[in-house]
This record gives C-alpha cells, structure tokens and sequence, in this order.
C-alpha cells in the first residue's frame, strides 16, 4: 500500500524513550522474568519491517538483564486468516531462528484477533505489555477497542508501533494504546534506531514495571510516570 511520510514521535513518546535510555540497573521486583508479546503484522507489505525486527529483536533481551530478564511470545498474522504464535522464549537466538523462518504473505490485517489472543495469555499468567508493529488496521476500531480495555482491565498495555502515515490506522492504534493504558508512537520506514529504541523502552517496563520509571529522580521522569495508569498493587507491576 501506499505511504505518507511518517509523522515525528509526539512529545510524550520522546521524553518517554529519553528517560528510559537514562534509567539506572534496578533490581527485579520479584524472581519472575517479565512476560512481553512482541506481535508484528506479518502480511505482504511488511518484509522490510519484518527483517528490521528480526534483526533488532535481541535488544529487548539485552535492556532487561539488570532487571529480571524477559520472556517473549512472538506473534504474527499472514495470508487468509493465519495467525501463529510461539511459546514464550528466554533466548534471543530461538526467537530469532523462529522469526527467520516466517515469511511474509499477503491478506488481511487480524489486529482484533492478536488482541483476543493476548488477553486470553493474560487471564492464565500476567502478560506485562503487548506490542503491535504494523502499517494498517483493516478491521473496525470498536470491537478491537473493547479487547484493548479488557487487556487494560487485566494490567496488560498496548504499545502500537506504526509504520507509514495511514491516517486510518493511526487513528484506530492510537484508540487501542489509550484505552489499554499504553501508548502509540510512528517510526520511519528507514529509520531501524527508532524502532529499536521504542522496543528497548517496552522490554524495560515489561521487566521492570512502573516502579523502574518511579525509581528515576527530577520532574521528568515523575511526569512520564503520570501517563501510566495508577498501579493497581502496591509494587506498581
């Protein structure tokens, strides 16, 4: 499909990423690894995407080491009506050597349905953050947006990573990251720094939750703070 140029990161994202690149090793909350769904759309116009995030996929691992580690489910939708998803993974080079052997196929976008997926996850065993990378929402917002604010009911954010500039999209994405209690943010197309920044920031509040950010000092960081949800338990997991 077509793209617009992609529209710079708003404020709130870019302070978010500042602080999260400054954050100090805090130690885990609990013995339990974070739990993260790094779900990308996986249909015909995503390749160049799709090989980014298997390159960059092993700096979530790396940013969480001080803080717990991390285990990832990778999901992702292709072709008519596929969707797959792994097991959660501890190591980077599994995860990598799953995402290598997908290769992309054209169809429909199945957001609602990764949606469905993740909170189903999330009622078994805390899923501490979702991440959504693609270019386009094809279905309709309201039902994918009842999903988000039960994921949001369950401490479960939506962190939406779009791609291009379809408005559309951008729109339904945005919907979804706020009702979540998560965030939306645009990368270029050309530009893999972005995204992998935004994945680091995910993998460090998935492993180390709301208290990592509290931990930082001065106004910014108790700023950036605000915009998450007010924690639901006493360690702010």
């Amino acid at each position: 499909m077509s793209q617009l140029p992609a529209k710079p990161a708003n404020p709130a994202v870019a302070a978010f990423l500042r602080k999260v690149e400054a954050m100090p090793a805090v130690r885990p909350t609990s013995a339990r690894r974070g739990r993260l769904i790094f779900a990308v759309d996986a249909t015909a116009s995503r390749q160049p995407a799709w090989d980014r995030a298997c390159h960059l996929q092993a700096e979530m691992f790396q940013a969480t080491r001080d803080l717990g580690g991390l285990s990832v489910q990778l999901a992702y939708w292709r072709g008519y009506q596929e969707f797959a998803a792994t097991p959660f993974l501890t190591d980077t080079m599994e995860l990598a050597r799953r995402m290598s052997g997908v290769t992309v196929l054209g169809g429909q976008t199945q957001v609602l349905r990764c949606l469905e997926h993740a909170l189903n996850e999330t009622r078994r065993e805390r899923v501490n953050a979702l991440v959504l990378v693609g270019d386009a929402l094809e279905e309709e917002v309201d039902p994918a947006c009842h999903a988000a604010g039960q994921l949001g009911l369950h401490g479960t954010p939506v962190f939406c990573f779009q791609e291009g500039g379809d408005r559309a999209a951008e729109m339904g994405f945005r919907q979804i990251a706020k009702v979540s209690g998560g965030a939306w943010a645009p990368f270029d197309a050309g530009s893999a720094e972005a995204l992998r920044d935004l994945l680091r920031a995910v993998a460090v509040f998935a492993a180390g939750g709301r208290a990592a950010l509290t931990r930082l000092p001065g106004r910014g960081a108790r700023a950036i703070a605000g915009q998450l949800p007010a924690p639901q338990n006493p360690a702010g997991r």
